[in-house]
């Protein structure tokens, strides 16, 4: 399966660059470059790009604020920042980023962020068959179901429902249960997935979505592609821009967990602000 990409940066050395790394991922299709934000609007509204590279820094709006323009886009492109700037990492999560890559680009970060692209196509292509195998069931509404009601579905369909309250995590060399009022939150990092505890950060072999189905669901809530939080150890809720926010949790550093935009609307349903 080829994804089809636009580059998008002012300086054409940058694109050029990037063009021939990227010459290496065959499932990789350039089909597009862009100097400024106004033009990748324009291009992304004409072609039904999977993949963008994305600079932060550019003429007039920000690579940051074209991420915000796009959030309601159905399908919406998945987003690789490509920059100079390591602070906008943060920032860059909160509009739903797959990853951040710094310049010059190593070429192994960049193919474990395409990695990253690849699984999400794949899950997604998944999920799409199965809501159309929900749509068909007898008993379906109508009118169709609403996207939370097909995801719900597929959902229960990907995964069986094990009600546990521990999970096992690694520390040291050792396999530790870790009980789920204990975790703080749980986020990926470099293909690898963590929980977070009050003072520890531990490696586990389960990915995000499977957590989110182990976990109380009553309690632990998706925040972003890259995180999962659980909303009882969530002291305070800073709004950030575009309609996103950043949750402050109660664990020894005070660490902060970005949430999407799309996700933000959920949360503001839940926690009734």
């Amino acid at each position: 399966m080829k994804l089809k990409a636009l580059i998008i940066d002012d300086e054409y050395p940058a694109r050029q660059e990037l063009r021939l790394a990227l010459s290496d991922f065959g499932n990789i299709e350039i089909v597009g470059e862009a100097t400024n934000a106004n033009e990748a609007l324009e291009l992304i509204k004409a072609l039904n790009y999977q993949v963008l590279f994305l600079d932060v820094s550019m003429p007039g709006m920000s690579g940051l604020e074209v991420a915000a323009a796009i959030q309601d886009m159905d399908p919406k492109p998945y987003i690789i920042f490509v920059t100079a700037y390591k602070e906008y990492a943060v920032s860059a999560f909160a509009v739903d980023a797959v990853d951040y890559l710094l310049k010059p680009v190593e070429p192994g970060r960049l193919k474990k962020a395409i990695s990253k692209v690849n699984k999400m196509a794949q899950d997604n292509i998944v999920l799409t068959e199965l809501a159309a195998t929900a749509d068909s069931s007898p008993g379906k509404q109508t009118g169709g179901q609403n996207r939370e009601k097909k995801a719900d579905a597929c959902q229960r369909q990907l995964q069986d429902h094990i009600k546990i309250d521990r999970i096992p995590a690694g520390k040291q060399g050792k396999t530790i249960l870790v009980t789920e009022s204990d975790i703080f939150y749980a986020f990926t990092l470099q293909d690898n997935v963590y929980i977070k505890t009050e003072s520890d950060k531990l490696f586990t072999r389960f990915t995000l979505k499977e957590l989110e189905v182990r976990l109380n669901q009553q309690c632990f809530f998706r925040t972003h592609r890259c995180y999962l939080v659980n909303l009882h150890k969530v002291k305070e809720i800073v709004p950030f821009f575009n309609g996103t926010y950043n949750l402050i949790v109660a664990d020894k550093e005070g660490s902060e967990v970005p949430v999407s935009r799309a996700q933000a609307k959920k949360l503001r349903r839940i926690l009734g602000f």
